[in-house]
């Protein structure tokens, strides 16, 4: 047994203290950040790997603001991989493979397609798989003859490019002919592509938007660590998946190690977030196990009890101050976690040197996270929970088809709640005033970057006065 002499820390500890600033506006103020070693973002900030959290809603509206969300685990691994090429389908410049029917098809069939895809128009190919026409919402809207065949309905001239068409290019041909969709059709007269005007419009209105290298949205997922989970990687990398994070609470664990490594001779060219690990011999593992990004955070999670169940975990800053300095070297980036209450926990954190990070239950309660808004007390509330509460658990098992026994439900030891967490609209909202405290914060010390938020930041330790002399006092708030 030993005891470290060193004082943890956590973000309610410090502040950072005001330098001199030649900062004009706290909106030009880059807050790009790297994810991954490969993959970067334009605002420093992850949705959490959670299952009332990260779905392909609220990883669409992450991609769209900057950020990534992380498609959590809990799903089969066909809905996984479903829920990220919905991700991947929902924005690009070029649909690569739109969906098409052939001139056999009637108008019933055309609707029901519609229908369970969503999709505002339909390419009809004839029998040599060739252009024929096309079919789009407007054209089905007073059609009530399901038997009627496509042919007398769809439109047989069709305005076609190249499939090397630019986007400049392809918004001007949209505009010339006053049309919504632009198939692309190559040399032999087959479908290459597609381009839509909601597609290019998408682009102008999310102009920060993290895209890959074909223009789409960009998405992690999730995997545990036991050997089947290899089929869930796999699938995941297959439906357009950018990242996986191997999941585990506690990430410093031969298990953790062995699927990183294992990951990695398999899908070499794979970006890896391992996690999650509290210091920095936990870091070092698993940079040497072949991770691209460590993920910090024991404990600190506002529905985690790990701190009180089990006893262990470390305070926030001094964990991700600690990790940092072990992943610099190696220069693999960082997320911090958990624990992020306020903007301004954020802004400490990015200046404590973590390149991201991870946020759960301030976006749990936002329009984009799965299930239901309820009321109470006349105020609004979505559920959370933290993935190791008991009812989680029997959650999990239940979709693995493992019915937990009531022996198995009693014994289990839960280290995580469940919770309501207040309503708080659109997740570009929760976002908004995020940034907007870590510009503030990044304004105060002087910076224009995170790099130089990160080499200016001086913390001064304050005590629970100071902590109390930081909200509101002496006032009675309103609303």
């Amino acid at each position: 047994m030993k005891i470290l002499e060193n004082t943890a820390l956590t973000y309610d500890d410090v502040l950072l203290v005001p330098q001199y600033s030649n900062v004009d506006s706290r909106r030009t103020l880059s807050t790009q950040a790297k994810l991954t070693k490969e993959i970067t973002l334009q605002i420093p900030i992850v949705s959490a790997n959670m299952d009332v959290v990260t779905e392909s809603e609220m990883a669409i509206a992450m991609a769209r603001e900057g950020g990534m969300g992380i498609i959590h685990r809990f799903l089969s691994i066909d809905e996984q991989a479903r829920q990220i090429e919905r991700v991947k389908k929902a924005e690009s410049f070029m649909v690569e493979d739109p969906i098409s029917m052939t001139t056999m098809h009637t108008v019933g069939d055309i609707k029901k397609i519609v229908a369970e895809t969503g999709s505002g128009g339909i390419l009809i190919l004839d029998e040599a798989e060739k252009l024929a026409g096309i079919v789009t919402t407007r054209d089905l809207l007073f059609e009530h003859d399901d038997q009627k065949p496509i042919t007398e309905l769809m439109a047989k001239k069709v305005v076609t490019a190249s499939p090397n068409i630019s986007l400049s290019e392809a918004e001007n041909l949209l505009h010339q002919n006053r049309i919504e969709k632009l198939p692309l059709v190559n040399s032999e007269g087959r479908v290459a592509g597609l381009v839509t005007l909601k597609d290019i419009m998408k682009i102008t209105q999310y102009p920060k938007a993290t895209k890959d290298s074909r223009g789409r949205l960009m998405v992690g997922a999730a995997v545990g660590v036991r050997d089947k989970e290899m089929r869930r990687v796999e699938a995941a990398l297959q439906a357009g998946a950018d990242c996986i994070v191997v999941d585990i609470a506690h990430g410093d664990s031969h298990l953790e190690i062995e699927m990183v490594q294992n990951i990695r001779r398999h899908f070499p060219k794979a970006q890896i977030i391992g996690g999650n690990v509290a210091t920095a011999d936990g870091t070092k593992r698993l940079i040497d196990a072949g991770v691209d990004a460590v993920k910090v955070g024991v404990g600190p999670g506002s529905i985690c009890i790990t701190r009180l169940v089990a006893g262990s975990g470390v305070p926030q800053l001094s964990a991700v101050i600690e990790c940092v300095a072990a992943a610099d070297s190696a220069n693999v980036p960082v997320i911090a976690d958990g624990g992020i209450r306020h903007p301004g926990d954020l802004a400490k954190a990015i200046a404590a040197g973590a390149q991201t990070a991870m946020i759960g239950s301030l976006l749990a309660g936002t329009d984009e996270s799965p299930g239901m808004i309820m009321t109470r007390k006349g105020h609004k509330y979505k559920a959370s929970r933290g993935m190791a509460s008991r009812e989680a658990a029997i959650d999990r098992n239940r979709k693995e088809g493992n019915d937990l026994t009531q022996e198995e439900i009693d014994e289990y030891v839960a280290e995580g709640v469940e919770a309501a967490v207040p309503y708080r609209g659109k997740a570009r909202e929760v976002l908004t005033q995020l940034i907007g405290g870590l510009q503030s914060g990044m304004s105060y010390s002087g910076a224009h970057s995170l790099k130089e938020f990160q080499e200016q930041a001086i913390f001064v330790r304050m005590t629970g006065a100071g902590l109390r002399e930081s909200g509101p006092h002496d006032v009675e708030t309103l609303g």
